[in-house]
């Protein structure tokens, strides 16, 4: 076996330290945004269902950018910490890189909300071209340019983030091919079973955020020329094809960062360690080239599109989730399976994320079928099957993993207010994403600011359920707010 595939990095305590505080700084930025994003969600559902005072069409649709630029900006902040965590523990990463790209994050983040709040930009996130430029007066140019040289200043931050992790998985391995393990899939070395999980998904993570973001880069670059020169026409459906590759490689790679928690928080639960296998090795090689090329079920009805482009995106669509479900739902259950496992909040949180990530698949593979995305993908079942996913898969990952940094003891009785807020969490979430899903497979339209007086009892529960997922959420707020501010590093159990 490969010593330098088993020894970790060694800090001083004063790194360990500082690198805890890092870590810290961006799961608290990540739950105070959550929680407000989830607040806005559940304006517009209240909204759309008649229970409160009318929100004007300009601040619904501002509340919707927001509400989706932030959701997925904090994903990608929040899960980005997670894996920084685990993944420092491997390779000698840099922890004043590591806040460099908090502090670019942030002031992305004061620019987007300026140009919203104070601009008036309501484009939704995906800044589809040509529509930040043809407001038709609503926003201005500068609000249009604002948005997009926020979120180009966010990609920035990633991407000078990533370089560092590549330089540290090279300097290491030798090759991201070493890191993913692809010398042990072929052959070309003895199987080592103890070859770190988190390096390989931190390679993956890499390899598909460096590419998607330098693709959402040029799209944005492209369309601020176009802004102050109406002239530079570029091909909108490059554009968008740049876009959509962009936003679905983000947010995926979010969930992929999130899920190194599993893969190191469930062995030190169970006593029971995750060996590595050629099929783990298989199913992160498959999904780095997977998650990439899946987008185009995003764009079926762009008609000029070449006819293979959606034939691949649709069959590896129906695939996409295989890889991963295989070696870390199954993995994750074998490794639960008689191990004695103490039920703590984290644990519990953790393999609900699974079932999140696995009962949200499924509504997601439905959209990508042409036949059904015809008639689904401009309706609510859309945000039902990402709904479904973020607050069941991948918050609970997020969740899990700040509880376990609190350093409470397994054999201890979670407190009244973590079995509250898990229940009324996970509860809420879950209606949340049925009444979403209900609602597309009834035919209401998704981004409509008012409903017909037919599609109104569908938003009032809607409402409901979102008023559910942010009292679970604030609960668990409130508990991180108030002990992992002073939560030592945590002392990983033996694992046998």
């Amino acid at each position: 076996m490969s010593k330098a595939t088993v020894d970790k990095i060694h800090y001083s305590d004063a790194e360990n330290r500082g690198a805890l505080i890092a870590v810290k700084a961006h799961l608290i930025t990540g739950f105070l945004v959550f929680l407000l994003m989830m607040l806005g969600g559940a304006v517009m559902r209240a909204a759309q269902g008649a229970l409160m005072p009318s929100v004007g069409a300009d601040l619904f649709y501002q509340i919707m950018t927001v509400h989706g630029v932030g959701v997925v900006g904090t994903s990608a902040i929040a899960s980005t910490g997670i894996l920084w965590y685990f993944l420092r523990q491997y390779v000698q990463l840099s922890t004043k890189i590591f806040w460099l790209n908090f502090f670019i994050f942030l002031t992305g983040v004061v620019i987007i909300l300026g140009s919203i709040f104070l601009g008036g930009y309501a484009g939704a996130w995906t800044f589809l071209y040509p529509l930040p430029g043809i407001s038709l007066g609503v926003w201005s140019t500068g609000a249009a340019a604002g948005f997009l040289i926020g979120l180009l200043l966010i990609g920035t931050g990633f991407l000078i983030l990533y370089l560092d992790w590549g330089r540290a998985i090279l300097s290491r391995y030798g090759s991201f091919g070493q890191a993913l393990g692809l010398p042990q899939l072929f052959g070309k070395e003895p199987l080592n079973p103890y070859h770190p999980t988190t390096v390989v998904v931190g390679t993956m993570v890499l390899i598909v955020d460096f590419l998607g973001i330098a693709a959402g880069a040029v799209a944005l670059v492209i369309m601020l020329i176009n802004l102050y020169n109406p002239e530079f026409k570029p091909d909108a459906l490059l554009v968008k094809n740049l876009i959509y590759f962009f936003g679905h490689v983000i947010i995926n790679a979010a969930m992929y960062a999130s899920v190194s928690a599993v893969y190191e928080l469930l062995p030190q639960y169970t006593g029971r360690p995750y060996k590595t296998s050629k099929v783990f090795y298989a199913a992160w090689f498959a999904i780095v080239f997977m998650v990439m090329a899946v987008y185009p079920h995003h764009l079926y009805m762009d008609f000029p599109l070449p006819k293979w482009i959606m034939i691949v995106g649709q069959v590896l669509s129906y695939g996409s989730g295989i890889p991963l479900m295989v070696v870390t739902g199954y993995g994750a259950l074998m490794l639960v399976y008689r191990s004695g496992i103490q039920w703590n909040t984290s644990a519990k949180l953790l393999i609900l994320s699974m079932f999140g990530w696995a009962a949200g698949g499924i509504p997601a593979v439905l959209d990508s079928m042409i036949t059904f995305n015809k008639v689904l993908h401009n309706t609510l079942w859309v945000p039902g099957h990402f709904h479904f996913y973020l607050l069941l898969g991948l918050l609970p990952m997020i969740l899990g993993f700040t509880l376990y940094l609190f350093n409470i003891p397994q054999e201890k009785e979670p407190p009244l207010v973590e079995k509250l807020g898990f229940y009324s969490y996970a509860g809420g979430a879950l209606l949340l994403s049925l009444v979403f899903l209900n609602s597309g497979s009834n035919g209401i339209p998704r981004r409509w600011a008012v409903h017909l007086d037919e599609w109104i009892p569908y938003a009032q529960l809607g409402a409901v359920a979102a008023v559910l997922v942010v009292f679970g959420f604030l609960l668990f707020t409130v508990r991180v707010l108030i002990v992992l501010p002073k939560a030592a590093e945590p002392v990983p159990a033996a694992v046998h």
